[in-house]
């Protein structure tokens, strides 16, 4: 896919150091092997208990217990989470993790990005993303996206497809703002956000109808600048003669490229149905909405699918 080559060849260009906090997980090693090989970015690959690595020249590799950092690592996360009364032996038995040693990297600079989740849950990611790195500023709630790519050229941006299952409309008018910002960072497209329903510029009647208006208009008055409309179903928001007959007053109707799903039951159903009906390339999930980024894996990844997502982490660390 364009995109795809676009995304790996920005990576290059920047030189990230991106650590991979699962040595034992061979498609990791072999990803972190390949990443090396073609400079895409610096690779951080944390030691696994048991996991004996061999052949990795030239790929940094640590070993949590025997790093100097450790220490004032625990500290840092003891300082974030001794509200909920953690001890800061407790905080140094937490960050032996892999997930969580990982995070505290980028939490303090010693890395760009962080990429998991081959052999975890997204649960588990996100909470060691949540509580050791933190939301941006601003933020509401951490989010996703899945980048939806064709053979043609046309990309589109799904979100939330992986992580909030029923958004209120607060939640929803960030994960909006965050998607428009993810696209833009990945494609270089000007966002044009849908916000999605059954009903389009008030052709139905319904609570659920109600509270993407209301998100609709919290992002437009966090965002003025930003190209956002809705409430829109699907049709109206990509193709323009229908467009034209829904709703011709608007600049995003019929010409959408971020589609922003109602609930996650809408954005991960349409996700797949993109990707097996429609041959698109999913992408994702991106997670948005933390400080620095930490990105999440299927665990049904292949090695090409962990390059790629370390690619994207890379352009998600530009600020």
């Amino acid at each position: 896919m364009k995109v795809i080559k676009q995304i790996r060849e920005r990576a290059a260009s920047q030189n990230k150091r991106i650590v991979l906090p699962r040595s034992s997980d061979p498609r990791v090693v072999e990803a972190a092997k390949y990443l090396e090989r073609q400079a895409l970015c610096e690779v951080i690959l944390i030691q696994n208990e048991n996991a004996v690595v061999d052949d990795i020249k030239g790929i940094e590799l640590i070993i949590p217990g025997q790093s100097k950092q450790l220490e004032t690592y625990a500290r840092d996360f003891y300082e974030r989470r001794k509200h909920k009364g953690i001890s800061i032996e407790e905080a140094r038995q937490i960050l032996l993790d892999p997930l969580y040693f990982g995070a505290a990297m980028v939490a303090a600079g010693d890395a760009d990005g962080c990429v998991a989740g081959s052999v975890s849950t997204t649960g588990d990611v996100l909470r060691a993303a949540i509580q050791t790195i933190g939301l941006q500023e601003g933020s509401e709630v951490v989010s996703s996206i899945f980048l939806m790519s064709f053979e043609d050229g046309r990309n589109y941006t799904y979100g939330d497809c992986a992580v909030v299952p029923y958004p209120n409309a607060d939640q929803l008018a960030t994960i909006a703002a965050d998607s428009a910002n993810t696209h833009q960072r990945l494609t270089g497209e000007v966002p044009k956000v849908a916000m999605l329903s059954f009903s389009t510029k008030g052709s139905a009647e319904h609570e659920r109808i109600e509270l993407v208006r209301a998100a609709l208009q919290k992002i437009k008055n966090n965002n003025p600048d930003l190209m956002v409309d809705g409430e829109m179903q699907f049709d109206a928001a990509i193709i323009e003669n229908v467009a034209q007959r829904k709703a011709p007053a608007s600049e995003v109707a019929g010409q959408a490229n971020v589609f922003i799903y109602p609930n996650l039951d809408a954005g991960n159903i349409a996700y797949k149905i993109t990707e097996r009906l429609a041959g698109a390339t999913a992408t994702g999930p991106v997670i948005q909405g933390l400080a620095k980024p930490m990105m999440d894996l299927s665990r049904g990844c292949s090695w090409e699918d962990i390059v790629n997502t370390v690619c994207v982490c890379s352009l998600m660390s530009e600020r």
